[in-house]
């Protein structure tokens, strides 16, 4: 992976808004009902190539296809995978359920027009990766659609859930335990990592699972479990990457990305030991929104490993407050103080932008302005540090 050597480097997390037509086809393909391939195909090109050309126009170096010709960050695996089917009856964040006229407003927005995490397929039979032909046609058209303007990328990623998030939020009904479940998952996804460093990308690993799982699924259970349990889904993690250079691998830890309470979420302190098992490169953090944009502090008492980079959460993904080039930098200086090394910092967001199809908090338009926000703080701070 590239560092910051003369400028302060900018990337994202991965999801950026899809248009309407776009989501109501996945709405309905993520409930495996039947839509028009060709109309589908065609709105993922016109997207995709609209999302690459903004994030070049707003100074993305480190871009991607904002993940349009995917219904989720997760749930589209049940689509290259054997074994998923039904629907789960995913646990709601328990932030969410304490605070009951909240919930009230939050859950009201899970309609049959968006793609509803909460209730994603379950594993029913034998998981295995089944067909490679959508991951070689995303890599193969994400690469051609990068190659037709003028400007480029410094270099491309693609995105890619962890075993833990699948075997937490696609539950299990066919394997003997938890353990044997992601396993199998991990074995399944290794054809994906491999495939898509082999193409060029960075890989971008999405494991909500090693935070936001402890308000979750583990949020009546002792920190020790959840504990536990983070240990097994890295080592998952780890098989699936035994043939992944850990220099083209970040791992992307998220507590949820929903405007919530979030004071239930488990604090950086508590997790960072675990994760630096991880067989990877760098690490991406929340590092903007108002319950986690202290955590910086986390980095000097647990030290970011030595060759790893840090993607610095410093744009908010839940709101369309557009950051103040300036209060960027300063995060962005914040996170160089933690880590001791600037140019092992790159800017980047929170999040993704639309998480899931539909389930974007952010208007598009004000999207483009805080990356447009995110590349001018990323400058000043670029003057202060390098």
């Amino acid at each position: 992976m590239h560092k910051s050597e003369s400028r302060i480097l900018t990337t994202h997390a991965g999801s950026l808004p899809r248009p309407k037509p776009l989501v109501e086809m996945f709405a309905k393909l993520s409930r495996r009902e039947p839509i028009d391939a060709a109309a589908l195909k065609n709105a993922i090109e016109e997207s995709s190539r609209r999302v690459i050309e903004r994030q070049l126009a707003a100074g993305i170096d480190v871009g991607n296809n904002g993940e349009q010709p995917r219904e989720s960050f997760f749930t589209y695996v049940q689509h290259r995978m054997s074994g998923f089917g039904g629907s789960s009856n995913r646990q709601i964040m328990r932030d969410i359920v304490a605070y009951p006229s909240f919930a009230e407003l939050r859950l009201r927005d899970l309609s049959r027009t968006m793609v509803n995490l909460l209730a994603a397929p379950k594993a029913i039979g034998e998981v295995r990766y089944v067909d490679r032909s959508p991951i070689e046609a995303e890599c193969a058209d994400s690469l051609r659609l990068f190659a037709e303007g003028t400007d480029r990328f410094v270099e491309p990623f693609m995105t890619a859930p962890s075993p833990g998030i699948i075997a937490s939020a696609m539950l299990n009904e066919h394997y003997p335990s938890y353990g044997a479940y992601v396993m199998a998952i991990a074995e399944a996804l290794r054809v994906e990592y491999q495939y898509v460093v082999s193409q060029g990308f960075v890989l971008q690993l999405d494991c909500p699972d090693l935070a936001m799982e402890r308000h979750t699924s583990y949020a009546d259970r002792p920190l020790g479990e959840f504990l536990d349990y983070v240990d097994l889904n890295v080592s998952a993690l780890n098989h699936a990457l035994t043939e992944v250079p850990a220099d083209r691998v970040r791992m992307h830890v998220c507590w949820g990305n929903y405007e919530g309470p979030h004071d239930s979420d488990v604090p950086l302190d508590d997790i960072l030991p675990q994760l630096y098992a991880a067989k990877v490169g760098g690490l991406v953090l929340s590092m903007a929104n108002p319950r986690h944009q202290h955590e910086h502090k986390s980095l000097e008492r647990n030290p970011l490993p030595k060759e790893w980079l840090l993607v610095a959460g410093v744009i908010d993904t839940t709101t369309n407050y557009v950051e103040h080039p300036e209060v960027v930098a300063a995060r962005l200086e914040d996170a160089a103080a933690a880590v001791g090394d600037p140019h092992r910092v790159l800017a980047g967001t929170d999040c993704g932008f639309d998480t899931a199809a539909g389930l974007g908090e952010v208007a598009e338009e004000v999207v483009w302005k805080k990356l447009e926000t995110l590349r001018a703080g990323a400058d000043l701070a670029t003057k202060s540090l390098l």
